[in-house]
């Protein structure tokens, strides 16, 4: 009897070993809720008025997909502008309907990493990946997508959810950020890429919602899938 036990224990200590030498680990490139901080620069109405590269549809529901992504998965969030009620003006609803007014950083410098008030807000979330998106990219993503660089964090731009006044504007600014290093994506991707499981089921609703309210087509889809197919 006590020999079976001990054979029936090697057994299932081979499978354990099995099952976790086959597990597969994400890459550590790979976003999650915890391993970053999100800063949202300057998504405001003066800011969106020159914006070519991009339509003002399609940024601003792109901005909601990220804003919602990161308020459904507790991300370390900043929310950034600059001269709010001097010049560049309230921040799109898209944003605030997530991170409502009172809770953003006003700057007088274009560099946001160069601002005490929001280098202290986003160094402060202990993270070593950043993620950025705003306006405009070649001035206000350039700017502490580089200099966080610099300073040893990871950095992503989430280029949908940024603009500029011209699509070279735009092109160059991330052609630049990425021969420094700075990694790329786009709204959806961000969302996906927390999400990651759909049999995570505290997120699976709040993300399909979104999507379904801001995601274009694929939201459509969604929607199609909902209620046609009953899932």
């Amino acid at each position: 009897m006590k020999k079976m036990i001990r054979t029936i224990g090697v057994i299932l200590s081979v499978m354990a070993t099995a099952l976790t030498a086959t597990a597969q680990k994400p890459s550590p490139e790979l976003l999650n809720p915890t391993n970053h901080a999100l800063v949202l620069i300057d998504h405001e109405s003066q800011m969106v008025f020159a914006v070519k590269n991009i339509s003002t549809d399609e940024l601003r529901n792109n901005t909601a997909i990220v804003a919602g992504a990161s308020k459904i998965f507790n991300v370390a969030t900043v929310v950034t502008t600059v001269a709010e009620k001097s010049f560049s003006g309230p921040v799109l609803k898209e944003v605030s309907e997530f991170y409502p007014a009172g809770s953003y950083i006003d700057r007088t410098t274009m560099n946001t990493w160069e601002d005490v008030n929001a280098h202290k807000a986003i160094t402060s979330k202990n993270k070593k990946k950043i993620v950025l998106a705003g306006l405009w990219t070649s001035v206000c993503i350039v700017g502490p997508a580089l200099s966080a660089k610099a300073d040893g964090y990871d950095v992503y731009v989430i280029t949908d959810a940024s603009g500029d006044v011209s699509k070279e504007a735009h092109d160059m600014a991330i052609n630049r950020m990425t021969q420094a290093g700075v990694k790329t994506m786009t709204s959806i991707q961000y969302l996906l890429e927390l999400q990651r499981d759909w049999a995570r089921s505290e997120t699976y609703k709040p993300v399909t919602d979104l999507v379904k309210k801001y995601g274009g087509a694929y939201g459509v889809g969604i929607q199609y899938a909902h209620e046609m197919l009953n899932h």
